[in-house]
C-alpha cells in the first residue's frame, strides 16, 4: 500500500509577484500626470486670450475722469467762485463798514471836545462786533458755496461752468465732507495771511497733480470733466 504524499505548503508570495498590481495603479497615475500637461498645451493652443476692444469707452472715461484740469480753467472757475463768495459777504460788510466808520468818527469827535490827550482805539467793543459778524459770515459763505458742493458734487458753481471738478487723491472719487471742509479752510487761511497767491500758483510747478497747497491739505486734486 502506496504511503500518502505530504500536502505541499503554498509558497509566500514574494515582493516581487505582489508588485504587479501596485506597478498598474502607479502606471496609471504616471500616464495621468503625463496626459494633463498635453491637454493644457492643446488647451492653451485652442483658447485665445482676451484683448480688450481698442476703444474701451469705461477707459476713456476714467482716463478723462482722473486728468488734472488745464491752468486756465482752474483760473476761470476760482475767479467765479471769488465773485460769488464776494458778493455774498460784501452784502453784510459793507453796512457794517459804514456803521463801524460813523461810530470811530463820533469817537474822534469826543475825543476832540474833550480838550484832552485821548487815544482813540479803532478795534473796541463794537467794531469788533462787526468783525467778527463779518468773519462769521465768511466762514458760513464759505461752507455752503464751497465745502458742501465740493463734497456732495465735486463741484462748485465756478468749477461747474468751467467744466472741472474735485477728486480725491487716491479714490479719483468725490471727496468726503472733511477733506473739503479742510480744503477750504486751508485756502481762506492762506488767504487771509496775505500768502494765498503763493499756495495757489503752487499748482504751476507740482507734478503729477497740479496741486495747490489747499488740494495737498485735503489730499485732492482738480480733474478735467464734462460740465
Amino acid at each position: 500500500m502506496p504511503e500518502p504524499r505530504p500536502q505541499e505548503q503554498p509558497r509566500p508570495r514574494t515582493a516581487e509577484q505582489a508588485r504587479p498590481a501596485a506597478g498598474g495603479w502607479a502606471q496609471q497615475v504616471q500616464q495621468l500626470a503625463q496626459q494633463q500637461p498635453a491637454a493644457a498645451a492643446s488647451s492653451s493652443e485652442v483658447a485665445a486670450p482676451w484683448k480688450p476692444p481698442k476703444d474701451d469707452p469705461f477707459l476713456r472715461a476714467a482716463q478723462e475722469q482722473g486728468r488734472p484740469a488745464s491752468l486756465g480753467r482752474r483760473l476761470a472757475a476760482r475767479l467765479i467762485d471769488s465773485v460769488v463768495l464776494g458778493a455774498v459777504v460784501s452784502a453784510v460788510a459793507v453796512p457794517l463798514w459804514a456803521k463801524a466808520v460813523a461810530h470811530i468818527d463820533d469817537k474822534v469827535a469826543q475825543a476832540k471836545q474833550s480838550g484832552e490827550t485821548v487815544t482813540v482805539w479803532l478795534l473796541d467793543g463794537t467794531t469788533g462786533t462787526y468783525l467778527a459778524i463779518v468773519v462769521g459770515v465768511l466762514l458760513v459763505a464759505g461752507v455752503l458755496l464751497e465745502a458742501l458742493p465740493t463734497a456732495k458734487w465735486g463741484r462748485t458753481l465756478g468749477k461747474r461752468l468751467c467744466g472741472t471738478r474735485v477728486l480725491d487723491i487716491e479714490s479719483h472719487d468725490t471727496p468726503r465732507f472733511g477733506a473739503a471742509l479742510r480744503r477750504w479752510l486751508v485756502y481762506g487761511g492762506l488767504g487771509a495771511l496775505g500768502i494765498g497767491v503763493i499756495g495757489a500758483l503752487w499748482c504751476v510747478f507740482d507734478r503729477p497733480w497740479r496741486q495747490c497747497w489747499h488740494d495737498k491739505a485735503g489730499r485732492t486734486f482738480v480733474a478735467a470733466g464734462k460740465r
